[in-house]
């Protein structure tokens, strides 16, 4: 699981933290001296790696900004080996531009691993960006089941509220256009009938 205030001890490197991810597959006196197999560290410095944090192994996560920190977290649920990744409001925390890197980077680490992930998210925005279906809760009940190019501002009003979603709607047509020019970012519209990738929650 991906947690919306990071949820890594601060005191401890980033490796540590990483490596954390595996102590329900150890034994205790190998949890306890932090003594992991070399398998496993070799997979936490390649998840480092994958996100650009491997130069930063032996600092401590105090030391680390909002999408530093972040990005060890999904390296920690990653290091796991899920079948489903559960992330809860990943960009709470963080500025415009990370949030988006985050996003992101979820969203390229599920497909290269294919894995699905289901996100917790009130951005609706970044829902629209990079999640490949959206389910919209009013209450507990699902409201809207479908894809992002579906959410209109009257599906919207029926989750959220009253309130006036167009310029919402507008700024997402806006930004995916922009993407679109970039090469290393995935297709939002692709749909898989069988299993959905990514899934938003609102």
């Amino acid at each position: 699981m991906i947690f919306q205030e990071y949820a890594l001890v601060e005191r401890l490197t980033v490796m540590e933290n990483v490596l954390s991810g595996r102590l329900g597959y150890v034994g205790f006196w190998q949890s306890w001296l932090r003594k992991f197999p070399q398998p496993d560290v070799d997979e936490a410095f390649r998840l480092l790696a994958r996100v650009s944090l491997d130069h930063m192994a032996d600092k401590r996560a105090d030391e680390l900004s909002g999408g530093q920190r972040q990005r060890v977290g999904i390296c920690r649920a990653l290091i796991q080996n899920p079948d489903l990744l559960l992330v809860d409001e990943p960009t709470a925390s963080l500025d415009p531009k990370t949030s988006r890197q985050i996003m992101r980077l979820i969203k390229e680490l599920c497909a290269e691993r294919k894995l699905s992930a289901i996100i917790n998210i009130h951005d609706v925005m970044l829902a629209q960006m990079f999640a490949e279906r959206i389910v919209g809760l009013q209450l507990g009940e699902i409201v809207y089941d479908g894809p992002p190019t579906d959410l209109t501002p009257e599906v919207l009003t029926k989750i959220y509220g009253e309130e006036d979603w167009s310029a919402t709607i507008r700024k997402v047509d806006e930004d995916a256009e922009e993407m679109e020019g970039t090469s290393n970012v995935i297709s939002l519209e692709s749909r898989q009938p069988h299993r959905d990738r990514m899934a938003g929650l609102t």
